[in-house]
């Protein structure tokens, strides 16, 4: 068991797999979000505790912090403390060994090697060796999870992974620009052009078959082509909606890996 600090820049469904990873490996793990998170599969983010205060992924607990004495508190409750911390604050105040960018921005939103003795960030937007110290590839493929001592992961491709042969088709992006009203929940099954929410006078339909695998917060202001809604064309497989995916899984084993890589190495 490890008794080090891992902070974790964003809260989304793939950093919650590197989460779910680290906490069960023994590190005490702290997550920073921003004050209005727009994750689509919700059921499967910490982020969800900035606005539920709590949430519970596969039997894993975190809650929402507001300063240093409630992290602390959190970690000896054996829960994962989740504090509104875009800057990254708390990684000056708390000295970490290890920070992980886990935000998936598609670039660098400031974290460098500096922030601590060991950095690792996820996908696109960063250099290993020069931003931090290892970059996991995030691009769907032969190298999903591999670990870049020196380079760049590959460029973002803009395409969604392939599901039971739908790709661009499975995913959908915001018509206009508003507050979202949901029809519809996570784990709904809907038919091709039903109706899953509305932005003022513009209704989001259903592009595919299939289960809402995910969908950003109702009341949540939306602009015209943001990422809104997932669709899973495979009726049977519901209960995805509500476990971490393969491909977090895979990243968050990396990021396990090149923990113990730079340890191992120091």
């Amino acid at each position: 068991m490890f008794s080090e600090v891992v902070i974790v820049r964003g809260g989304g469904d793939i950093a919650s797999g590197a989460i779910q990873k680290l906490y069960r490996s023994g590190f005490r793990v702290l997550v920073l979000e921003v004050n209005k998170p727009s994750a689509i599969r919700r059921k499967v983010c910490f982020s969800e505790a900035i606005y539920d205060e709590e949430t519970n992924i596969e039997g894993i607990r975190a809650v929402r912090v507001n300063c240093e004495a409630e992290i602390f508190k959190a970690w000896r409750d054996n829960v994962i403390p989740v504090v509104v911390d875009p800057k990254g604050k708390y990684i000056e105040l708390l000295k970490p060994e290890i920070v992980v960018d886990a935000i998936l921005a598609k670039k660098n939103l400031g974290t460098n090697m500096n922030m601590a003795p060991y950095t690792i960030a996820l996908g696109p937007g960063f250099e290993a060796g020069v931003d931090v110290n290892i970059v996991v590839e995030t691009n769907r493929g032969h190298n999903l999870g591999r670990l870049i001592f020196e380079g760049k992961a590959a460029k973002d491709t803009g395409i969604p992974g392939v599901i039971a042969g739908y790709s661009k088709e499975r995913v959908i992006y915001s018509p206009a620009s508003g507050i979202i009203n949901n029809a519809r929940d996570i784990g709904d099954i809907v038919n091709k052009g039903d109706i899953l929410s509305y932005i003022g006078t513009e209704t989001v339909k259903a592009t595919i078959d299939g289960v809402l695998r995910g969908t950003i917060r109702n009341n949540t202001e939306v602009f015209k082509g943001l990422k809104i809604a997932d669709i899973d064309p495979r009726l049977s497989e519901t209960k995805n909606c509500f476990t971490i995916s393969d491909k977090a899984r895979n990243i968050g084993g990396a990021v396990l890996e090149s923990i113990l890589y730079l340890i191992r190495n120091k």
